[in-house]
């Protein structure tokens, strides 16, 4: 008999999709306290107490069953009437919504519903590591359309036409962005509406850092002229509200897409969990101060870590959006792998390498400023320690 093979009975897809590049580098910092981790973009704040104590007494009073597939009406109310005030988007609760579980379900779901088998998806990069694995899993062939540190790492419509072919279906686009911290305005958007709707595009917006601009109000792609039935606007609670363990994501668009969404997510997932729902209309009808206070202390973060980044010999662009910086180390004769390697070993100081992020992250970092400021800060001096002491290693 022959030997069983479990890698034989695995799906090729699946097999050739590589590991998270930032789980890499958070699975070698973790357990170790001597390194200071700016690997994974997640809050350092707590959850405020005001939402925490919503769920106990949810739970003292028996709260525990499932809800509507799309979720409660409550949180779909209030999530459309936050973006509406906030984003002037105007969606219909009781079939434009949908709750999932966090915003990388909310991605899936979208992914699944509009690939056909050989469409081209076009992804604007670098960008979130998730998009293209997803697309793949269901039979999407990636095109990824770069950009530039010279252009601020905006989406320009001259890279997207010459991206697109007759197989082009849908395009997903990442603003504010993770990695790069960039954002697209207004009259940035323009060119690029013109385009969808010449070539009969959809569009994911995945827009969960869009309470995190800090020059000025981030401008939601749907909220542009004809943009709306056109996009799945994706986002969750994850970052600006401190509560990424809670997993409450969700999904807004038209609402044939959205019915096409809810019957994947009835039988895969049925609802997201009861107790985060509870948490995000909390945090909706109680939490924007905090929202307010915690963006503010990133701003102030970013401002001492890429004036930081910049006095140890590390070119960074302004993010004005997210809590991420994206240094170029692209002079120090170094690969993003190799450089992130040398940090964490020999300043112990974790980031991620560029190049996980796609086209156009070769030769850059990746470093959260969702710390506290004494720990950006020793991370800096470390980080300064370690480019002097590589001498000609580092030029």
């Amino acid at each position: 008999m022959k030997p069983l093979s479990m890698n034989e009975l695995i799906s090729p897809i699946v097999r050739e999709i590589p590991p998270s590049g930032i789980r890499k580098f958070f699975s070698l910092a973790e357990g170790n306290k001597d390194i200071i981790s700016l690997g994974v973009g997640e809050p350092d704040f707590v959850t405020p107490e005001h939402v925490r104590a919503a769920c106990v007494r949810a739970l003292e009073l028996g709260r525990t069953t499932y809800t509507p597939n799309a979720g409660l009406i409550e949180l779909r109310e209030e999530i459309a009437s936050y973006l509406y005030n906030g984003f002037q988007v105007k969606y219909e609760p009781s079939n434009e919504v949908i709750v999932t579980v966090g915003g990388s379900e909310a991605i899936d779901l979208a992914l699944r519903t509009l690939i056909t088998a050989g469409d081209e998806i076009l992804v604007s990069v670098p960008s979130y590591i998730a998009y293209s694995p997803i697309a793949q899993l269901n039979g999407g062939k990636v095109v990824e359309v770069e950009t530039f540190a010279k252009d601020q790492f905006k989406l320009t419509a001259e890279a997207l036409r010459k991206q697109i072919t007759p197989r082009s279906k849908v395009l997903i686009i990442n603003y504010p962005n993770n990695p790069t911290g960039a954002i697209m305005t207004h009259d940035d958007w323009l060119s690029i509406a013109q385009i969808i709707e010449e070539n009969n595009l959809i569009v994911i917006s995945d827009e969960i850092y869009a309470e995190l601009t800090y020059d000025q109000t981030h401008v939601s792609f749907a909220s542009l002229p004809g943009m709306k039935d056109r996009t799945l606007l994706i986002s969750g609670f994850s970052k600006a509200f401190a509560m990424t363990g809670w997993r409450i994501g969700y999904a807004c668009g038209h609402q044939e897409l959205i019915a096409a969404m809810l019957k994947i997510h009835q039988y895969t997932v049925m609802c997201a969990p009861i107790i985060g729902q509870i948490a995000a209309i909390e945090s909706l009808r109680n939490g924007l101060e905090e929202k307010d206070m915690m963006m503010e202390s990133y701003g102030q973060r970013r401002r001492m870590f890429v004036r930081g980044l910049r006095e140890i010999g590390l070119p960074c662009h302004e993010p004005k959006g997210a809590f991420y910086a994206f240094p170029s180390i692209a002079h120090t004769g170094l690969g993003s792998d190799a450089f992130a390697q040398k940090l964490l070993m020999d300043a112990g100081v974790a980031t991620v390498p560029g190049h996980v992020f796609g086209r156009g992250g070769e030769g850059f970092i990746r470093c959260t400023y969702a710390s506290s400021v004494s720990k950006l800060t020793e991370a800096l001096e470390r980080m300064d320690r370690c480019l002097k002491a590589a001498g000609t290693a580092v030029k």
